[in-house]
């Protein structure tokens, strides 16, 4: 589209008025020169650039116009970005933040887990001070169940015990230190705080005599000697025949197993015991009758009908001489 403004015209020569000019028609117009300019044409003008709302604005206390920012002012530490053209980020100040609480559930969970570290702490410290502590070190053990052994043995096999915690003392422990006493068959041990230590034995049975030189051995179920005596009377118990020899044989096991089967009032009227096989084991009674056992088979029903026949009433004229419990449930008395 053209212009509307019309081109200016100006002269560089000399101007009329002016000294040493001429004019009219005899004038020298060679020097003068014309020259045309048009103005540059204005920008249009744009329209105003539209203001931008802050994120959350209006929240605050003062509202929208309160919280809004000035114009033309920058965020500390964040570009221009109105200039920029970036996308505005939100504001670090406090009235541009939006704080929510911390669930109620989530905030209960938090305070058991601490409760919990802290009880968790608290006992292990306790049991620290318990398992470690001088104050509960063994001073004095008190022993129960001994007949073989006397309490003065069993207290000096574990004379390495004193000065010990009593968290630290184990039932494994003790057994270990009375292995060297045969007798003892196993052992329990009990903490009394704040120092002593009750140690429960419980010894080896001993079932039958068996004659070594001049000296008897008890022996066990097993065969292991747990002590010795020169006088067979002085103990209630039977001899079996064969002597030391037979210890460890099957003839022995055999005869060792129905003496064990054996409660203590029987085993007491038991004079001696034989075996000429694993099947045909005989004991004695003092009083010179005779008990066919048999084989170690149903030992206990043999023993509990063996006790029967003994308490049963005697007749004086027609006394009981053998007792054959080999067929526990049929016995024969004859």
């Amino acid at each position: 589209m053209p212009s509307p403004r019309r081109p200016t015209y100006t002269s560089t020569g000399r101007r009329p008025g002016n000294p040493g000019t001429r004019s009219g028609p005899d004038a020298d117009t060679s020097h003068d020169v014309i020259s045309a300019s048009r103005p540059a044409p204005e920008p249009a003008p744009q329209p105003a650039p539209k203001a931008r709302k802050a994120p959350f604005a209006g929240l605050g206390k003062g509202g929208p116009e309160k919280d809004a920012p000035k114009k033309g002012a920058l965020r500390k530490g964040a570009p221009d970005q109105e200039h920029a053209g970036g996308a505005p980020q939100a504001s670090g100040s406090a009235g541009n933040v939006v704080a929510f609480p911390e669930p109620k559930g989530k905030r209960r969970k938090k305070n058991i887990l601490v409760a919990a570290a802290i009880l968790v702490a608290v006992v292990a410290g306790l049991l620290a001070v318990a398992v470690f502590s001088p104050a509960l070190a063994v001073r004095t053990i008190s022993v129960s169940g001994t007949h073989l052994l006397t309490p003065a043995q069993v207290e000096t096999a574990l004379e390495p015990l004193r000065g010990k915690p009593l968290p630290q003392v184990t039932d494994e422990e003790v057994g270990r230190l009375l292995e060297p006493l045969v007798q003892v068959k196993s052992v329990s041990a009990e903490a009394r705080p704040p120092s002593g230590l009750a140690v429960a034995v419980r010894e080896r049975v001993p079932v039958a005599l068996v004659k070594q030189g001049e000296q008897y051995q008890l022996v066990d179920v097993e065969g292991i000697q747990l002590a010795s005596t020169a006088d067979p009377a002085s103990v209630s118990l039977p001899v079996i025949d064969g002597g030391a020899g037979t210890i460890g044989k099957d003839l022995f096991r055999a005869t060792a197993e129905v003496l064990g089967a054996l409660p203590p009032d029987v085993l007491a009227k038991l004079s001696n015991a034989s075996a000429q096989s694993v099947d045909a084991v005989e004991l004695k009674l003092v009083d010179g009758q005779t008990i066919i056992w048999g084989n170690a088979s149903e030992k206990e029903l043999k023993a509990k009908v063996l006790a029967a026949l003994l308490k049963a009433p005697v007749d004086p004229k027609n006394p009981v001489k053998v007792y054959d419990v080999s067929v526990p449930r049929h016995p024969v008395t004859r």
